[in-house]
């Protein structure tokens, strides 16, 4: 599986290439940041960023995207500024049919480190001895996207059974009532004696 992770952002987007399966040594195709001008308008901004989003998708053609699912915080312009930026992303893998997968920040950090309250370096030094690298990527954007991708890889074994699961209990419900139906409908009508029906009608005067 491939997978482009990105770690959404105005100033800069961390973007990073996985390839690997659930547990087998994973390989970095790619790491890089998409930087916009923090003075420019925001659209241009998002221009940018959308842009450079296509350019790794032409470039390494992943089979999957992963973006971190956008939270809460006290800065309310820094989370607008990420969530624009994560549905460019979204954007554009969903415009060539490629699937979107979002994960929390915690989930990436537990899935990477062991840990859903890692800091920023534990996070980068677990990826530099997953991925076999020399040196943590720079700047930390870098890094979590990779994290991100990682996460995936490791975790769609596990969500893919229990989407089957869940599948298989749908469809179980579902014949379920079907056959309760087909039973109701093909139950026989029990029919009105005439002294039934007498009593019918002297109960409804």
């Amino acid at each position: 599986m491939r997978v482009l992770g990105v770690d959404p952002g105005l100033t800069r987007c961390g973007v990073g290439v996985v390839e690997g399966v659930a547990g087998r040594p994973l390989t970095m195709l790619g790491v890089g940041v998409v930087r916009t001008a923090a003075d420019a308008d925001i659209g241009v901004r998002l221009v940018g960023i959308e842009r450079g989003i296509e350019e790794w998708l032409d470039r390494f053609e992943p089979e999957l995207v992963a973006v971190e699912r956008v939270f809460a915080q006290h800065n309310v312009r820094t989370v607008m500024g990420t969530a624009q930026a994560s549905a460019v992303a979204m954007l554009c893998a969903s415009r060539r049919g490629i699937p979107v997968a979002l994960h929390t920040p915690s989930e990436v950090k537990a899935a990477v480190t062991g840990s859903g309250r890692a800091d920023k370096a534990q996070v980068g030094a677990m990826v530099t001895r997953l991925l076999r690298l020399s040196a943590p990527p720079k700047p930390a954007d870098a890094a979590d996207a990779l994290a991100l991708a990682i996460c995936h890889i490791w975790r769609a074994p596990a969500q893919n059974r229990l989407q089957q699961a869940v599948a298989q209990n749908r469809l179980q419900q579902a014949v379920a009532r079907h056959q309760a139906a087909q039973q109701q409908a093909s139950a026989p009508q029990q029919a009105t004696t005439p002294h039934q029906a007498s009593a019918v009608k002297g109960r409804t005067r």
